[in-house]
């Protein structure tokens, strides 16, 4: 077996919530030793979240469980000078380290870029923020939802309605988590050639922007906004159950479902003729599809087969049991199991990349306790003895359960 991606690297992570802990899961599944500072008596947000994994205790959620497996939790106090020696301490030992604090907080709680440079010149740096470093909004508190609204997506969301929607996908925080995982590893590279450090900046405003693939290339050269119902994507019900197609994303794809129609006129018609024209008259080229779609087939089973024989791409509407329950997912082992000690196991989603050939399992449990890893971090990585541990501990420094 070949090494971990990331064997031998150590990360600072001094991320909460979902964006940096996503992130940081991720260089843990790689491989990477992930020292997670967390605040003593409260640690990370989530551990209160939704669902509780032990009735007698409200800091074991799932959510936190997922995104944080696989990592060291070491209890701090930044707010201590003790606390910020011991975060000092383990920057010098440290490859990278991470923060998603409001811009301004990290430099107070003396764990900022500037701060960690001086002690370990080498050191990647990484900032994940809603709004960037700089700028009129960069002070501003930020989550998702917040960032949804800004970037302009749950303006193009409404699909028609009057009034915005709040979106249900997290996708600002996921999106810059793996923004900023792609750039640590770049600065990773660029220091194993060269021993420069860096400083990187990634924002959640940006990262959402940049996942839009339409409207914003076309607004930014004059063209119009392509407001929803996104144009050629088809969603039909059979049978109680829903099944989506679409003509978009390929050439080919507007004749084949022409074919699969019976329908080779609708290519000739005036309306129709062009990917330009079929945008111009979208509302009554839906209605005819949807209603196609509905009334062709005797069941969803029996459009899949016919839709994907021609060529078309085509799946049905699951639930999130249904996904969880599906071959394909077993077949990529998507929902490993990790140790649990209140639950014996638990079971949470897998990095979405295969490496040689092999899923990526996770690197093991996410921290029972808050500043579960103290004492083991302090001792094996930076030496202390038992007595200095103690002392901090007794000081209120760091939490060692």
């Amino acid at each position: 077996m070949s090494a971990p991606l990331l064997d031998g690297i150590t990360v600072l992570d001094f991320t909460r919530v979902l964006a940096g802990p996503y992130c940081t899961r991720l260089l843990a599944d790689l491989g990477a030793r992930v020292i997670k500072i967390e605040r003593p008596g409260e640690g990370d947000e989530t551990r209160r979240g939704y669902f509780q994994l032990e009735e007698a205790r409200p800091d074991q959620a799932t959510y936190f469980v997922r995104v944080n497996a696989g990592k060291l939790s070491v209890g701090v106090d930044l707010s201590r000078p003790e606390g910020r020696a011991v975060a000092h301490d383990l920057a010098r030992v440290a490859d990278a380290a991470i923060e998603n604090f409001v811009p301004g907080v990290a430099a107070r709680l003396g764990v900022g870029a500037a701060d960690l440079h001086a002690i370990n010149a080498g050191l990647v740096y990484c900032s994940i923020s809603g709004f960037g470093q700089n700028g009129p909004l960069a002070g501003w508190p930020a989550f998702a939802h917040i960032i949804g609204a800004v970037s302009g997506m749950m303006d193009l969301e409404r699909n028609g309605d009057p009034a915005p929607r709040v979106g249900y996908l997290q996708a600002a925080d996921v999106l810059a988590g793996t923004h900023a995982f792609g750039a640590i590893l770049a600065a990773l590279v660029r220091r194993g050639r060269t021993g420069e450090g860096a400083t990187l900046d990634v924002s959640m405003l940006e990262a959402l922007v940049a996942a839009e693939d339409v409207s914003y290339g076309a607004a930014l050269n004059g063209g119009a906004i392509s407001p929803g119902p996104r144009v050629g994507m088809i969603i039909g019900e059979i049978k109680g159950r829903h099944v989506v197609t679409q003509y978009v994303g390929g050439p080919q794809l507007w004749t084949r479902l022409a074919t699969v129609m019976k329908r080779p006129e609708i290519t000739d018609d005036p309306r129709f003729a062009t990917p330009a024209l079929r945008r111009q008259h979208w509302a009554e080229l839906r209605a005819l599809l949807t209603d196609w779609l509905s009334t062709s087939f005797e069941s969803a089973e029996e459009a899949l087969s016919t839709l994907n024989a021609a060529r078309l791409p085509a799946a049905p509407v699951l639930s999130p049991h249904e996904v969880i329950a599906h071959p394909h997912m077993e077949a990529r082992q998507a929902f490993p199991e990790i140790p649990h000690p209140g639950r014996g196991s638990v079971r949470v989603t897998a990095t979405p990349f295969h490496v040689d050939g092999s899923p990526l399992r996770p690197a093991g449990p996410a921290p029972w306790r808050i500043g579960e890893h103290t004492r083991e971090v302090l001792a094996k990585v930076l030496g202390y003895p038992p007595e200095r541990i103690e002392a901090l501990r007794a000081a209120g420094a760091i939490a060692a359960p």
